[in-house]
């Protein structure tokens, strides 16, 4: 089995952690996917992780009723740091060192963001989970999660959602919509489609990162994203549009 990749970034949606429930997370979703990481981190391959925080608070709609913006976002950062503890604990019972750091200072449960630091988990072996966001509001954490690839060098950023790629249009409403094997940061850009948002995509075209959008519910499809297997949408500078 080959393995095309020496250091990666897993963007998790904080949706992708509540399964079927309404709200919160499930502990079952939760084992899943760090059995997953566990099998990936097994392999020799450095894997970073940011985390969103949507299934506890979600900043835009906290701002949409009423909330001040910013303090919406710091709120949402703040829940991300939950998920990221949630997802570390859940490593570390199947053995797994892991280690959360955050944009915010919270020196009783996690570390700082330290580039440096982080780098050096990463080439010890363990998985490093980025939580609160990139410390700033009005940036989403998939903004933070091109950037942080960016600065660890990661070398693909992988997008865990809960559809299976990106679609021309909705798959759910239109029975007949064509989902794309690859796209070009230029054509997502140009096209405004929903992969992440522009400042991510923008982010990952000046560093020449790719982007794998893949459904995190089929089991396995995190190791089969790491060795190269063809699923999801692949979004990069050498792509086609297909």
């Amino acid at each position: 089995m080959g393995i095309p990749y020496r250091r990666i970034l897993l963007k998790l949606s904080g949706e992708a952690l509540m399964g079927d429930l309404a709200y919160g997370i499930d502990p079952v979703v939760v084992q899943s996917i760090a059995q997953e990481v566990a099998e990936v981190a097994a392999m020799g391959v450095q894997t970073a992780i940011v985390v969103g925080g949507g299934n506890i608070f979600r900043g835009v709609k906290g701002a949409a009723a009423g909330m001040d913006r910013s303090t919406a976002d710091y709120i949402g950062m703040i829940a991300t740091v939950m998920n990221a503890m949630t997802l570390q604990d859940a490593l570390e019972q199947i053995g797994v060192p892991t280690r959360v750091q955050t944009a915010i200072t919270m020196q009783q449960v996690a570390e700082p963001y330290i580039r440096r630091r982080a780098i050096r988990h990463l080439e010890k072996g363990r998985v490093v989970i980025f939580g609160a966001g990139s410390g700033n509001p009005y940036f989403t954490t998939d903004t933070t999660a091109a950037l942080r690839a960016a600065e660890i060098g990661a070398e693909v950023v992988f997008k865990a959602t809960r559809v299976d790629g990106v679609y021309d249009s909705d798959p759910l409403l239109n029975p007949q919509a064509h989902r794309f094997h690859s796209l070009t940061y230029n054509h997502v850009l140009a096209h405004n489609l929903r992969v992440m948002d522009s400042t991510a995509i923008a982010l990952c075209k000046d560093n020449d990162i790719p982007i794998l959008i893949f459904n995190l519910s089929v089991t396995g499809n995190i190791l089969r994203a790491v060795t190269g297997n063809p699923i999801g949408t692949i979004v990069g500078g050498s792509c086609e549009v297909s």
